[in-house]
C-alpha cells in the first residue's frame, strides 16, 4: 500500500511539473501577443476597429516563415473572443513553389462573426491556397475588409522572403 502511495504521489508531482511548465510557455505567448497588438496599433492604428468590432481573433506575435523552393512556417498564438483570451493556437504551413529567404513576422486573424470564430476553434479552419495577408507597413492607411468572414493581417519583423501568402496554414486550437 505504501508503494502505491509513493507511485501516485510521484505522478501527482510529475503532472503538476508539466502543467507549470506549459503555462509558462502559454504565459509566455500571452505576454508577447499583448506587446504584438501594441506594435500592430502603433504601426496600423486602423486596426482598432479590427479588434474593437471582431467576434475575435488570434494572434500569433512570432511566426517564422522560410523556404527555398520548399518552405514553412509555424508559431503559436493566442485565441480572443469578445476581447478576452479564450486559448491558444499553433499553426504550420507547408509549401512548394517559387520562393526564397526567411522571415519573423506577427500575423493577425480577424474573425468577422461567432461562427467564423467557431469554425477556427473546431479545428475546422484552413486558409484556402489563394488567401494572402495584407501586409502592414508603418504610416500606411488601408481600406482592408473582411474575405470570407476572416481578415488577415501580417507585419514584418525582421528577415527577407519573397512570399507573403498565408494560403494552406492549418490551425490547431487549444482551449484554456
Amino acid at each position: 500500500m505504501k508503494l502505491y502511495k509513493v507511485f501516485a504521489l510521484i505522478g501527482i508531482l510529475l503532472m503538476g511539473t508539466n502543467a507549470v511548465a506549459q503555462n509558462s510557455k502559454d504565459r509566455k505567448i500571452m505576454a508577447d501577443a499583448e506587446k504584438a497588438k501594441t506594435t500592430l496599433l502603433e504601426t496600423s492604428p486602423d486596426l482598432e476597429g479590427f479588434f474593437e468590432k471582431s467576434a475575435g481573433y488570434v494572434i500569433f506575435p512570432n511566426v517564422g516563415k522560410g523556404g527555398f523552393i520548399i518552405g514553412g512556417a509555424s508559431g503559436n498564438g493566442v485565441v480572443y473572443e469578445n476581447g478576452e483570451a479564450v486559448g491558444m493556437a499553433n499553426l504550420k504551413k507547408l509549401n512548394i513553389g517559387l520562393q526564397a529567404g526567411g522571415q519573423a513576422i506577427i500575423e493577425v486573424i480577424f474573425f468577422e462573426t461567432d461562427v467564423d470564430l467557431q469554425r477556427f476553434k473546431t479545428e475546422k479552419f484552413q486558409f484556402a491556397a489563394e488567401t494572402s495577408a495584407v501586409a502592414l507597413k508603418s504610416g500606411i492607411a488601408f481600406e482592408a475588409k473582411y474575405k470570407d468572414g476572416v481578415a488577415v493581417f501580417a507585419l514584418p519583423k525582421a528577415g527577407l522572403m519573397a512570399d507573403a501568402s498565408v494560403g494552406g496554414q492549418k490551425f490547431k486550437y487549444t482551449a484554456f
